[in-house]
């Protein structure tokens, strides 16, 4: 066995299994690395409180702040713990009790787990954390916080006493208001972030678990009629043609529409997801809402008018965004410009983004779609445990979504020779 050194460490790579490296001079002391090639520092040993069973105690991540040299000085100390008759574990748990809120909350939003979120999910449930969950309930002691005071928390967050108008650069603001809908959803992240906790033994239990929240209300806002759609498509159209709106975005706001993705996956969807030879976007467990429970990917199909949008834009590698963001390395913002269209078409009040998505599953319960043909194009969860619709999914997923919107492409056409009719009425400026 080799000594662990800084050479060592930085010469051990990861592999597909988690690898220990155990040093050579203490007994139990070693290195951890992950598949990720996160590296940590660790020490082993057999406790005689608990039956003299192995126990495994992290010391802590390798980085500039814990050294080879510094972890093997921890192992020294939890090692003359152990000859003792202590349990280094033991005590570290005791540590790990007198942790606070916001410092669980720090670490989850350093961990692994939270950066398997999607990058648009982890950015909403920072500003979930630093605006209403840290000034709630930040000061409690992990160890100490009861289902009371989370109840507490969410009556705070839900009567507004946590809204705020924040500067967060020179020209940008951060608006945040309370509410029962952002209450729900802030205890939703806590909760997650204390089921993290406790699987690390940060938490005894997760005191948010048995807090009721309530449940939130039906999306029932929709574009019910041809002209709605007209109305949007012919908004879009406007703002990109007076530079009001960048052509990405539009495009994406009009795929969504077209096929009642979520707007996370066309935000960000990555080229590597586009089959344009089988009209149909393929999209990994990782990108999209259910993949992380069913591990299967989720097909989208693509009627003729959302290939055409696709096929237009600016190619780039595999792992380039299709609608890419005017600047940054994150998915395309598409909240602001959907209020500005929804207000400028005079669109129904209340929907969003996701409406659009209600909205063909609505069209086409209205057009005599079976509820196993929306589950299909819509990519619920469901349909993963239904092996009888799985064949017919994959052959005529494409068809079906072009069935669907069939009605929805025609106001996109309208649309655009509603432009074309415009642009000759007005004649050529340049002669």
């Amino acid at each position: 066995m080799p000594k662990i050194t800084k050479r060592l460490v930085d010469a051990t790579k990861p592999t597909k299994e988690r690898v220990y490296v155990w040093d050579s001079e203490i007994k139990g002391f070693g290195l951890q690395v992950l598949p990720s090639g996160v590296k940590s520092y660790v020490y082993q040993y057999r406790s005689p409180q608990h039956g003299h069973n192995t126990r495994r105690a992290t010391i802590g991540k390798h980085s500039e702040t814990l050294t080879a040299d510094m972890a093997r000085t921890q192992a020294k100390k939890m090692r003359r713990i152990v000859e003792d008759g202590g349990d280094p574990l033991g005590n570290k748990q005791a540590e790990r009790d007198a942790l606070t809120v916001a410092q669980v909350l720090d670490l989850w939003i350093e961990s692994a787990r939270f950066k398997e979120r999607s990058a648009a999910t982890q950015a909403n449930d920072k500003g979930r954390v630093k605006r209403h969950l840290k000034p709630t309930m930040g000061k409690f002691f992990v160890h100490k916080l009861t289902a009371e005071n989370v109840r507490k928390a969410f009556a705070k967050i839900r009567d507004g006493k946590t809204a705020a108008n924040v500067k967060t650069k020179a020209r940008g603001r951060a608006i945040v208001r309370g509410g029962e809908g952002a209450a729900r959803m802030a205890i939703r992240v806590f909760r997650a972030a204390m089921n993290w906790a406790v699987s690390e033994g940060m938490a005894a239990s997760n005191p948010a678990a048995c807090v009721k929240i309530g449940s939130d209300k039906t999306r029932d806002v929709i574009l019910e009629k041809t002209e709605d759609y007209k109305n949007l498509f012919q908004t879009i159209e406007t703002m990109e043609n007076e530079k009001r709106l960048r052509s990405p975005v539009a495009d994406a706001i009009r795929v969504i529409a077209l096929t009642g993705a979520r707007r996370g996956e066309i935000a960000g969807l990555r080229w590597s997801y586009v089959d344009l030879k089988n009209g149909i976007l393929v999209l990994p467990p990782s990108a999209h809402k259910t993949g992380k429970v069913t591990g299967q990917p989720r097909i989208i199909g693509l009627p003729a008018a959302a290939q055409a949008i696709i096929a237009k834009q600016a190619e780039g590698e595999p792992d380039d965004y299709v609608f890419p963001p005017s600047k940054g390395e994150g998915p395309v913002s598409l909240s602001k410009p959907w209020r500005e269209i929804r207000a400028e078409a005079e669109l129904p009040e209340g929907i969003g983004l996701h409406g659009l998505r209600h909205s063909l599953a609505s069209n086409m319960a209205m057009n005599g779609a079976q509820a196993a043909e929306i589950m299909t194009a819509l990519g619920h969860r469901q349909l993963s445990t239904a092996q009888k619709y799985v064949h017919w999914a994959q052959d005529g997923r494409a068809a079906l979504a072009e069935k669907s919107s069939t009605h929805i492409a025609g106001a996109l056409a309208d649309s655009q020779k509603a432009q074309v009719t415009s642009i000759k009425r007005g004649g050529n400026s340049r002669g």
